[in-house]
């Protein structure tokens, strides 16, 4: 299987840098002050789960399944994480948020 060192570190941040961010930003928009850890969690994952557009995008060519078998597997695992309160970069996301907003 070739190297994906590039999509191995987008996984691993996915939900620090891109979906707590957009789920803090949602709640903002929609004036929500305290939503529940599990509501969080939960909008955290939808986000995290948007990037499947963008796996699409690849061929279904012999290689291109293989990525996106590797991806999605890779998202599942992070999925996991979140779900569990074992990401601890959300967990502090969340409570940051919830203490000063």
């Amino acid at each position: 299987m070739a190297d994906y060192f590039e999509v191995d570190r987008v996984f691993e941040d996915i939900a620090k840098i891109f979906a707590s961010q957009f789920a803090v930003s949602f709640y903002k928009v929609t004036n929500t002050k305290s939503p529940s850890k599990e509501e969080f969690r939960d909008l955290v994952i939808e986000f995290m789960k948007n990037i499947g557009y963008s796996l699409d995008k690849f061929p279904d060519s012999e290689e291109g399944i293989r990525f996106k078998g590797y991806c999605r597997k890779l998202l599942a695992k992070e999925i996991d994480l979140v779900k569990s309160g074992e990401n601890k970069e959300v967990e502090k996301r969340y409570k940051y948020f919830t203490q000063y907003n």
